[in-house]
């Protein structure tokens, strides 16, 4: 008996072995900063909360990977952004610097709040057109920038400092969040555009 459960053991050890060593990969999650389409990589803030109602985007440095080499693995392209945080408490945005490679608090003078706007609403949809209005906008002759977060379901129109102006809209806008899976650092095997899916709103 004695010699059989040794040969039971011993013929059931490379199983056991070869299960502990299996590489399940991993998975990062965060707001996409910038899309190069000729070199196919995408660069994130991973989201240190991992919390798609109340995220965290202070990571660093940002991380790049390279898109999926499998078509199927690739979910919708993601859109770049560098808000990283628009926090109304105390009027200011926080923005990714990708020449500094830093985060920049940038204080704003909010000029109007709408609260409990969802998607559908007048202000942000444009029913005649069926279709939603363009979000972040700036207007040089008032010095405005309008952001609306479908997330914080907040339309909000403030002054940023003079200097700020002179950004493109797309620089107020918040990145796709996506989700990607990996083994080696750098090389997407799947990538999930999880704003584009609507599992996460902006």
């Amino acid at each position: 008996m004695r010699n059989m459960l040794q040969k039971i053991l011993l013929a059931a050890l490379p199983v056991i072995f070869l299960a502990g060593c299996v590489d399940y990969g991993k998975v990062d999650q965060g707001r996409t900063v910038a899309v190069d389409k000729d070199k196919k990589t995408v660069t994130i803030i991973r989201d240190k909360a991992n919390d798609t109602n109340n995220p965290d985007y202070n990571y660093l440095p940002a991380l790049t990977y390279t898109f999926p080499t499998q078509p199927a693995e690739m979910g919708p392209e993601p859109k770049a952004g560098l808000r990283m945080k628009l926090d109304v408490e105390k009027a200011q945005v926080v923005l990714y610097d990708p020449q500094k490679k830093a985060f920049v608090t940038v204080p704003i003078q909010i000029v109007d709040k709408q609260d409990g706007i969802d998607a559908s609403h007048p202000l942000v949809f444009d029913d005649a057109a069926g279709k939603a209005k363009t979000f972040p906008a700036v207007d040089k002759d008032k010095k405005t920038v309008t952001i609306y977060s479908g997330r914080q379901k907040m339309l909000v129109a403030f002054i940023p400092p003079e200097e700020y102006l002179s950004l493109p809209a797309s620089a107020w806008d918040s990145g796709d969040e996506i989700r990607i899976y990996y083994k080696d650092d750098g090389k997407a095997l799947r990538l999930m555009n999880v704003t584009k899916t609507n599992i996460f709103k902006r």
